[in-house]
């Protein structure tokens, strides 16, 4: 059998709170020679997550990159799992970042640069992070969350009403009775009203392109301004089963500043067909785990 990688438990100051995290290390006989070491992967955690994450899936994914030679490490915010201080969203934990990614650093004193790795909100906070320091090379998103009201609305009838109509399980509650038409006939006048709202004029200037702007500028722009001046690469995996991820995919479909961000040669974009939002199933998993070992050496 391989050397199981070494695991740290490990605590950190963020301001005046204290937080926990754990990194994986390569055993001394399985270091990539691709990368030496030199790159490690910083596990950002989303949503009311902590370190483990849905399903152990960062721990998994964590003692799998350090199996490959890949330094990884994985912590809790500030207010979630084990850390100290109060809660907040996704938008505001630069400073819980820059410390985590300080301690990391201290661990693996050969490392040179660091992957932000994140799901959903995760996947948001870590590109609106990335222009920020300089020692973040690449990004890894996961269904990045890019919510706005007409943007779910929109996914939600494209994706999810069409799917319905061609549900034998559906008909058979209507024709049984034990369907609500009515009520479903008023969320989706309720989510048309939503996606074709018009929407409000916005400064696509200088403005824009800061890298967090201000919170009432929407989440799709202020993500799209990060990931614009970042300019490291990007591998992007999308659920085929999500709406998080369509949105995600609807927009970046469509004409415009996202689609030409996308595509650029530094963007990788993956996709597996019927995976949920949070890769539940363990092949899943062990494909999202191998698309970012195999991103990770080829730069």
């Amino acid at each position: 059998m391989p050397p199981m990688p070494e695991e740290r438990a490990l605590t950190f100051a963020c301001g005046d709170a204290w937080l926990v995290g754990i990194v994986s290390l390569p055993a001394a006989a399985t270091v990539d020679v691709a990368t030496s070491a030199s790159r490690g992967v910083l596990i950002v955690v989303g949503g009311p997550q902590y370190r483990a994450g849905s399903h152990r899936q960062f721990t998994l994914l964590a003692r799998d990159l350090a199996a490959a030679g890949v330094p990884a490490m994985r912590f809790d915010y500030r207010g979630m799992g084990d850390s100290e201080g109060d809660v907040r969203d996704f938008a505001g934990v630069d400073a819980d970042l820059r410390a985590a990614i300080d301690r990391f650093f201290a661990e693996v004193p050969g490392m040179r640069e660091v992957v932000l790795w994140g799901l959903c909100d995760g996947a948001s906070a870590a590109a609106m992070y990335a222009p920020q320091d300089p020692r973040v090379a690449g990004l890894v998103l996961l269904n990045p969350w890019v919510r706005t009201e007409e943007g779910a609305a929109r996914a939600t009838i494209k994706h999810y009403y069409r799917a319905r109509l061609f549900d034998a399980r559906l008909w058979k509650k209507i024709a049984s009775g034990q369907f609500d038409v009515t009520a479903s006939a008023r969320a989706l006048w309720q989510d048309l009203g939503k996606a074709f709202r018009p929407r409000p004029q916005t400064n696509a200037g200088a403005a824009a392109l800061a890298v967090n702007a201000a919170r009432d500028t929407p989440l799709p722009e202020r993500v799209q301004a990060a990931l614009t001046r970042f300019g490291g690469r990007v591998l992007v995996v999308l659920s085929g089963a999500d709406l998080t991820a369509q949105e995600f995919a609807d927009l970046s479909a469509r004409p415009g500043a996202w689609q030409k961000l996308l595509a650029a040669p530094r963007f990788t974009r993956q996709k597996i067909d019927k995976a949920d939002h949070t890769f539940s199933r363990r092949p899943w998993q062990d494909q999202v785990s191998s698309w970012t070992r195999d991103w990770l050496r080829s730069w």
